[in-house]
């Protein structure tokens, strides 16, 4: 069994996977393979996978097709596949550097254990540039400490224990979203294991117009409720401080606003009612920016 899985989600993305799989082929560790979920595309994705598949490759690819529902739902049907130690998402605007299955297979081996997540590095643009800064020069790091705190700057590129992903229940689907953040994953397993610091390279990364990176405040507004169980997790860290609290309770209210359920914000099912009904002016002007944001688009 190869050591990781590198599981790439796609929708009508048929032109970047080649970027992808030239990626993977120049890869100097060959110890990995290669997973691409089918998120509905009607590109030709799948006659593309599927001729990669009669080639000789050095590595070996699996692709599951599945009904357009977004990339949460893409997480959830790869982490279902798993059968590697570890695993790690690059994007389908993404690819990887030429050492980068080398790099995390040498630092696991070497510092890897079993009260430990996986390895951290950074995303770099197509020059070479950190995205957002590096991270700290420490061993290990609390990824929840620092998200928390404010000391998390721009896109990171984790490599985690794929038993730990599966041993989170799937992301929730709500019916008409497509906006979970998938970052759910990595916050729950975060709140129990730390990370091992490879501050390297670890991919490029090239945001697209069409991407989740993009027009966040239509995110919220189109999928409101995933956003509320995003919130809910964040809102039950450990290390939560009462900073934190304060502005994912803001986000709460609003996401409830959007959503049409006042009732939690202030009912038995609100996370804090306390907080919840001491910040509900402050969501009540941020879901009326977040409607005014979204007539822009």
């Amino acid at each position: 069994m190869e050591f990781i899985t590198v599981f790439t989600p796609a929708y009508n993305r048929c032109n970047l996977l080649k970027r992808v799989y030239k990626s993977l082929k120049r890869q100097t560790d060959k110890d990995f393979r290669w997973m691409v979920i089918d998120d509905g595309s009607t590109d030709g994705t799948g006659k593309y996978i599927a001729s990669l598949m009669k080639k000789t490759n050095d590595f070996q690819i699996e692709y599951y097709y599945k009904p357009n529902g977004g990339l949460h739902t893409a997480y959830n049907e790869a982490i279902r596949h798993l059968q590697t130690e570890l695993c790690m998402c690059c994007d389908s605007d993404d690819w990887l550097p030429d050492n980068c299955i080398e790099k995390i297979r040498k630092t696991w081996k070497k510092k890897g254990r079993k009260h430990l997540a996986g390895v951290i590095g950074l995303d770099c643009d197509a020059f070479g540039k950190i995205i957002g800064r590096r991270l700290p020069d420490k061993s290990v790091i609390d990824l929840n400490e620092l998200f928390i705190r404010g000391k998390l700057h721009g896109d990171k590129k984790i490599a985690v224990r794929s038993e730990l992903y599966q041993s989170i229940p799937p992301m929730k689907t709500c019916q008409g979203e497509k906006n979970f953040n998938p970052n759910y994953y990595n916050v729950a397993v975060s709140e129990h294991y730390k990370w091992i610091v490879l501050n390297e390279n670890l991919c490029y990364v090239e945001y697209q117009k069409d991407g989740m990176s993009s027009r966040i405040y239509k995110q919220y507004a189109d999928s409101p409720n995933s956003f509320m169980e995003l919130r809910r997790l964040y809102l039950g860290l450990r290390k939560a401080t009462f900073l934190f609290k304060c502005r994912h309770i803001i986000h709460y209210d609003a996401e409830c606003l959007l959503a049409g359920r006042r009732k939690e914000i202030f009912g038995s099912a609100s996370p804090d009612r306390v907080l919840c009904t001491l910040f509900y002016p402050a969501g009540l002007v941020y879901y009326a920016y977040i409607r005014s944001r979204c007539r822009k688009f």
